[in-house]
């Protein structure tokens, strides 16, 4: 990370505005690696691409090429859940598994990993569900966001562990749960196909 960051000409102080071309799961997954390394200043492009081009904004087809930087990054565990810690929890009346797949790969119909299923206790909310399709996969306006996510049970008070496939949907749930002000959010980076895949991990279907 360190040197990938440097070759990007990043450093502590540089505030990244981060944007894909599919709504933001792969914009946020960089961000939430931004915070797990205690990188503080970053922003999402609502909507990213999609967006910015269809409403006319400016494009450059020049790649930009940056002047490297040496950012030494450390390492900020507080917003990251491994499968142990999962475990730990899983009886936890104050924690939240959220699980940002499809209802499908959700209830095991559909199999990605070697099992199907989800993590117990979890709640689903398709990431898909959070876009508003009408306004170029921008984020729902906040208050039916907050809705959503009281009808599933997730308050702020509560520590959020969101989880997909890959933590690419999920780390998309992280941001918007961080946009909304929780302020005790993890991602579990190595997601159903870590915990699908171990045939000692428990799962509900």
């Amino acid at each position: 990370l360190s040197e990938t960051f440097s070759s990007l000409g990043i450093n502590p102080d540089t505030h990244v505005v981060a944007y894909d071309e599919e709504g933001g799961g792969k914009a946020s997954r960089l961000l939430w690696t931004l915070d797990v390394i205690g990188h503080e200043k970053h922003s999402l492009l609502n909507c990213g691409l999609h967006a910015w081009a269809n409403e006319g904004h400016a494009l450059e087809q020049q790649a930009r090429l940056p002047v490297a930087s040496d950012y030494k990054v450390p390492l900020d565990k507080n917003v990251l859940a491994d499968k142990n810690y999962i475990l730990k929890h899983l009886e936890s009346a104050h924690v939240v598994f959220l699980d940002s797949r499809t209802s499908e790969e959700f209830t095991g119909i559909k199999k990605l990993s070697a099992r199907g299923g989800h993590i117990p206790h979890a709640v689903n909310l398709d990431w898909l569900l959070t876009m508003d399709k009408q306004k170029n996969l921008r984020l729902l306006p906040d208050q039916e966001l907050n809705a959503m996510l009281t009808e599933l049970g997730i308050q702020a008070e509560k520590e959020v562990i969101a989880y997909c496939q890959s933590h690419h949907r999920s780390s998309h749930a992280y941001i918007m749960l961080k946009h909304l002000g929780f302020k005790n959010i993890k991602g579990y980076p190595g997601a159903w196909s870590d915990w699908g895949n171990d045939p000692n991990t428990p799962i509900e279907t």
